[in-house]
């Protein structure tokens, strides 16, 4: 009888808590536009551009900011903090340099720390917790967005064997702070959804094994908790869009030592969202995820939140494409077939690492039935058509190029450019076009064609409605093929 009385209580504290959190995370979401940190606002940004921010929080007496390191290429480290409370919490992003989303919601985050706004709310957090920011771990990597750090090394490698500065940096952080709550903040593919559904997985969540035997202790725990309490956020503004990093323990990494060494360790992975090539809207979701999960943490109202709704949290699983079409009616030596193709559009930095063009790839063709596209194209009806070549002296009216069964043009070639905004594909004077041979690896050029009309164009792995004017699709870009 006693147990039966205590298991509702329990369950009524945490629907308290949520009910109660509800209310700050729509505060939070809704007025996020006037805490974002506007001058970083594209993915590739760089150490010079969040330096005036950091010494802009270094003259404000809320905040202490230190050198605390610096990267293999000298660029420093710094870290930030606020908060009078007696519980360290440590946060830091882009140990990887192409993970940018966390640096920019740090910096919405501090804003909000230091904005007049939620003073009650942020009373609870700043006295109860001292909260601590490490924004772009690996900046080397950031300055021509790639993973790993000028040695070459992926840092998240690196706990045991600390070659590289900014991982002799992080352990050297979490040992002097032994920090309760330790966020380790990253991006994803996405190409990631949540399991067995069509959605992006826009964020999963890891609470850290600290062993094989994936045990859980009460630090592991405290970390499920949190996890759970953020995905019940979540779902209210990405529904279904959560997923759940696999959990196998790699020695080598950080958040596994970390979470060995004593701190509750919550891995934040940013994946795809809609319409988001910038994460604009993912980033967004972090500010307000990770604020209210300071809240529970400072509050401790997290701790009545059942461990077991962890694992109701669905694996991450990788079967999203860019654009699939499935269906289509594809001739091979006289014979017709129906095929699905994958297709994914892979970015390709500019020589300045601060922009990017797409290169379409056929990832996969065949039964894709247990795949899922962000866009996807049913061509039950539908045949697939290898392209046409013409030349032209200028590109005026890339439409009648298109309904007409042309992708590749010879023209006069922009000077060093490698792609076009053009929807078609612009190639030197000596290009031969070959046969068509459509397997996984190539780019995605072609036609489609409807009781003997030409309807659909594929260009680059976008996919065009040729009966609906072009400035209102998403058209991407077309490359550009030199000798």
């Amino acid at each position: 009888m006693e147990f039966k009385k205590i298991v509702p209580l329990a369950l009524l504290c945490w629907a308290t808590t949520i009910s109660a959190q509800k209310d700050l995370t729509s505060q939070l979401y809704e007025t996020y536009e006037n805490f974002k940190e506007n001058s970083i606002g594209k993915r590739r940004i760089k150490h010079a551009d969040i330096q005036p921010l950091i010494a802009e929080f270094k003259s404000n007496p809320k905040f202490e900011v230190q050198k605390v390191g610096q990267s293999i290429q000298g660029k420093d480290l710094h870290l930030i903090s606020i908060g009078t409370g007696k519980r360290n919490i440590f946060l830091w992003s882009q140990m990887h340099g192409d993970e940018p989303t966390a640096t920019q919601a740090i910096f919405d985050i501090l804003r909000f720390l230091d904005a007049p706004e939620f003073q009650e709310e942020k009373e609870v957090i700043l006295s109860n917790l001292k909260l601590h920011f490490l924004p772009m771990l690996n900046p080397d990597g950031a300055e021509v967005f790639q993973r790993r750090n000028a040695l070459g090394i992926d840092i998240n490698r690196d706990a045991l064997r600390l070659q590289s500065p900014e991982g002799q940096t992080l352990k050297r952080l979490r040992d002097s702070l032994d920090a309760d709550f330790g966020f380790n903040l990253h991006d994803q593919s996405k190409y990631y959804n949540a399991e067995l559904t069509e959605k992006p997985a826009t964020i999963s969540y890891l609470a850290t094994a600290f062993n094989y035997e994936k045990d859980i202790n009460e630090i592991r725990a405290n970390a499920m908790k949190v996890i759970v309490f953020m995905n019940n956020i979540i779902q209210k503004y990405a529904p279904g869009q959560v997923g759940r990093y696999s959990d196998d323990f790699e020695p080598r990494a950080f958040g596994d030592n970390i979470a060995k060494w004593g701190t509750s360790l919550i891995l934040i992975e940013s994946g795809g969202y809609r319409n988001d090539p910038e994460k604009q809207e993912i980033r967004k979701l972090n500010y307000v995820s990770i604020l209210s999960a300071l809240n529970t943490i400072a509050e401790e109202s997290f701790q009545t939140i059942p461990t077991e709704d962890y694992e109701k949290i669905p694996h991450n699983d990788r079967k999203l494409f860019d654009l699939k079409i499935q269906n289509v009616t594809y001739e091979l030596l006289g014979n017709k077939y129906i095929l699905d193709l994958g297709i994914i559009r892979n970015e390709v930095d500019l020589k300045d690492h601060n922009n990017f063009f797409y290169r379409g790839n056929v990832a996969d063709q065949g039964d894709l039935s247990t795949f899922y596209g962000y866009e996807t194209f049913d061509a039950e009806g539908y045949e697939l058509i290898a392209p046409k070549m013409a030349t032209v002296e200028s590109v005026k009216n890339p439409m009648s190029l298109l309904q007409n069964g042309v992708a590749f043009v010879k023209t006069k070639l922009p000077a060093e450019a490698a792609f076009t905004e053009l929807p078609l594909q612009l190639v030197h004077q000596d290009f031969e076009l070959k046969p068509m041979n459509l397997q996984p690896g190539i780019n995605p050029t072609f036609f489609l064609k409807k009781d003997g009309v030409i309807t659909h164009a594929v260009i680059n792995g976008f996919l065009m409605d040729l009966s609906k004017p072009l400035d209102e699709q998403n058209k991407g870009n077309g490359l550009i093929y030199r000798k």
